[in-house]
């Protein structure tokens, strides 16, 4: 295993530099930022009405024993949501590390970024698109898969929070009228936290209606 460098340009130094990292992540994920090394090539020409324009370019080095420490064992699937995480959060803007945990049922992509809430977005709309946009490319493959969960500063226990109020709620509505009652689209995650947040509850019960990935959780009076 050697040094791995990148070249990379930009309209600033900065920016070089956050293309250049960015690139290195997506070659080595988990890799140690403070360990990579810059060297200018050039701070470029701002020019003059596009005239004469230079963009600044610079050299990445990621050390030998930065890249044995970088390596990741995973799977094909964590590996490719991780990419493609990666060029999400890039084309927000936001420089992110992304860490991909999977389990027998889910794979789940973490964010870590000091602009987190850009990722989340106003109510979880934001994140809600990513992970839905990358089930759906999941699906649309039609290979044999897990559900995919994106999260960004502890959201989804956040999520999970809500998820159980709301069932809770739906529950007492349930009771007193008699009638069931939809709830809102929700991944096969939320869905579980809903049927095991009512699982044990006296006077209802739960199941899964609809086609992925618009499948919902209908909470009726128990027989």
């Amino acid at each position: 295993m050697t040094d791995v460098t990148v070249e990379a340009t930009g309209e600033t130094v900065g920016e070089a530099k956050w293309a250049a990292l960015r690139e290195l992540e997506l070659r080595h994920p988990g890799l140690d930022k403070s360990a990579v090394q810059f060297e200018v090539v050039s701070e470029g020409e701002r020019g003059l009405l596009g005239v004469g324009y230079a963009p600044a370019r610079v050299v990445a080095l990621l050390p030998e024993d930065a890249v044995a420490a970088s390596a990741i064992d995973e799977s094909d699937a964590a590996s490719e949501v991780r990419e493609l995480m990666m060029r999400i959060t890039g084309a927000l803007g936001v420089e992110a590390r992304v860490d991909v945990r999977e389990d027998e049922e889910s794979l789940v992509a973490t964010c870590t970024a000091a602009d987190a809430g850009l990722l989340i977005g106003r109510h979880g709309q934001t994140i809600d698109a990513i992970q839905y946009l990358l089930n759906a490319i999941s699906y649309r493959r039609g290979e044999e898969r897990k559900e995919i969960v994106v999260d960004a500063a502890g959201y989804r226990e956040r999520r999970r929070a809500t998820l159980e109020s709301l069932a809770l709620r739906t529950a007492e509505q349930v009771r007193a009228s008699g009638e069931p009652a939809d709830l809102e689209p929700m991944t096969a995650v939320e869905r579980k936290v809903v049927h095991l947040a009512l699982k044990e509850r006296a006077g209802v019960e739960t199941r899964s209606e609809g086609t992925e990935p618009n499948r919902y959780v209908v909470v009726v009076p128990a027989d």
